[in-house]
């Protein structure tokens, strides 16, 4: 069997492959919660894991290079498949705390992943408190593209306790020779616009002339993300850009949602608008910890990526159902209402002009999609050749219990990578009446990366004073954004 158009990277996965370095690898993680009902049983997860995998071959595929690079690499079968390689048990000494796994969590994100085997690793561990199990799983962002290949986490978890059908596991491994590869490369150069542009490439320009406009625009796509991903710092440092280290920490904040409700019941504009009020309100405080000048740092171009597809969604359209949104967040504004009204109305200009998704079309999508979501969420910030100085995505997932194997997900934080030059980053899920915060910082960037996520939780309980019931006056050349669900 020849290789098929339909294996080959894209120009866009292999710029994460060649823009990635030890400081900024292409990854997104995420650390799940599942409390076992009665003990956890690590071998009946395994194999939970295995059963899964026949749904996403491409989880069991490897990045395979073209002999002289004559052609874009292509996803070939491993043939020496090592599950026990992916899914990895470790533990805590007991009890084991929070801070703790954060810690481990921190030094596992910062770790590239092995070029020479399929792109994901899961790590199982144990010994938390109270009995409770952690999943800490690592994608790459070239392996998800919310078509053919959703995020592990989606496959895994389930909406009941009792664990799903599966399919009959007949994958085997298909070896690929290099003549195979060439020949592959061969077929795909004469019957395909993406061979002949990366033929062209790799030959120097010596085809690229004959390369027809169409193959002009798709590796002009490519180049554009290659230089996004490497774009430079910001000439003028700031507390929110820098040369990156290989380090990263994370830091996490729980939340109750009802409390976001509340604050948006009394403020009107969404959920999200709320999210983005206390993420402000947080780095307000924390640049005042760090003695900065607000008059230096007045207002922090974020990039948010939204839901933009209003028809009915499924898994198979995540990967072209977001897009990136731009909002300055008003950190110099003392009013913590002002700073939500000033973040509603950018928000509501920005549904005037685009067909979003709601809370609840997102929250409906089979299995856990918020873990799709914030992969293609941070392809989105990576692509983008916008300036900003922080991405913050927030994905409203289901508002009823999952389950891994049987086992309760009790939590779920979203760790998104650093884009070159960026200090921070923060992912947000909603699930099951909470909110999880994760914030990502650069280890030598940010040092004091727990006192971020001290100051959003302050953050909350500064707009909760606001919220007693009664709607506030907007001030004058403010709209007070009416109630638009989540």
């Amino acid at each position: 069997m020849v290789i098929g158009m339909s294996d080959r990277l894209g120009p866009r996965d292999v710029a994460y492959l060649d823009g990635e370095s030890l400081s900024v690898p292409h990854q997104v993680a995420s650390i799940e919660l599942i409390e076992p009902k009665e003990g956890f049983d690590y071998g009946a997860f395994a194999e939970h894991v295995e059963d899964r995998l026949a749904f996403v071959p491409r989880y069991r595929q490897r990045v395979r290079m073209v002999p002289g690079r004559i052609a874009y690499p292509v996803w070939a079968d491993d043939d020496r498949f090592d599950l026990t390689y992916h899914v990895r048990r470790s533990a805590l000494p007991r009890p084991g705390s929070m801070d703790q796994l954060l810690d481990l969590a921190g030094r596992i994100v910062s770790r590239p992943l092995d070029r020479s085997r399929p792109l994901w690793e899961l790590y199982v561990i144990e010994g938390l408190e109270g009995g409770r199990v952690a999943l800490v799983t690592k994608t790459h962002q070239a392996l998800v593209d919310g078509a053919e290949t959703v995020d592990l986490v989606q496959l895994l978890l389930d909406d009941k306790p009792e664990v799903g059908p599966t399919v009959p596991d007949l994958w085997e491994p298909q070896p690929e020779s290099g003549a195979r590869l060439l020949a592959g490369a061969v077929v795909d150069a004469v019957t395909s616009v993406r061979g002949l542009t990366g033929a062209a490439r790799s030959m120097g320009g010596f085809a690229l002339g004959r390369a027809t406009g169409v193959a002009k625009d798709i590796q002009s796509a490519g180049i554009g993300v290659a230089q996004a991903l490497t774009r430079r710092p910001p000439e003028r440092p700031t507390p929110l850009s820098g040369a990156l280290s290989q380090q990263r920490r994370v830091v996490t904040l729980q939340a109750d949602l009802s409390d976001f409700r509340r604050i948006r019941d009394t403020h009107g504009g969404t959920v999200n608008d709320v999210i983005l009020a206390v993420v402000t309100g947080g780095l307000r405080s924390w640049l005042m910890t760090r003695q900065e000048s607000l008059a230096g740092v007045r207002q922090v171009p974020a990039l948010v990526p939204v839901s933009v597809i209003d028809e009915e969604l499924d898994a198979t359209q995540l990967g072209s159902a977001v897009a990136p949104h731009f909002v300055v967040l008003p950190v110099a504004e003392p009013s913590p209402v002002v700073r939500l009204h000033q973040v509603s109305y950018s928000f509501e200009q920005h549904k005037e002009t685009a067909r979003t998704v709601s809370a609840q079309q997102l929250a409906g999508i089979s299995g856990f999609a918020p873990a799709t979501f914030h992969v293609i969420g941070s392809r989105v910030a990576a692509e983008s050749e916008h300036d900003y100085l922080l991405s913050v995505c927030n994905v409203p997932g289901p508002q009823e219990p999952r389950y891994a194997a049987g086992s309760r997900l009790v939590a779920s934080y979203p760790i998104h990578p650093l884009a070159e030059g960026h200090s921070l980053a923060i992912g947000v899920t909603s699930y099951d009446g909470q909110v999880f915060f994760a914030i990502t910082a650069d280890r030598d960037l940010v040092p004091d990366a727990s006192l971020v996520g001290q100051c959003l939780s302050e953050a909350i309980d500064e707009l909760l004073d606001t919220a007693s019931g009664r709607r506030f006056r907007a001030p004058r050349g403010l709209r007070v954004v009416k109630n638009s669900g989540e």
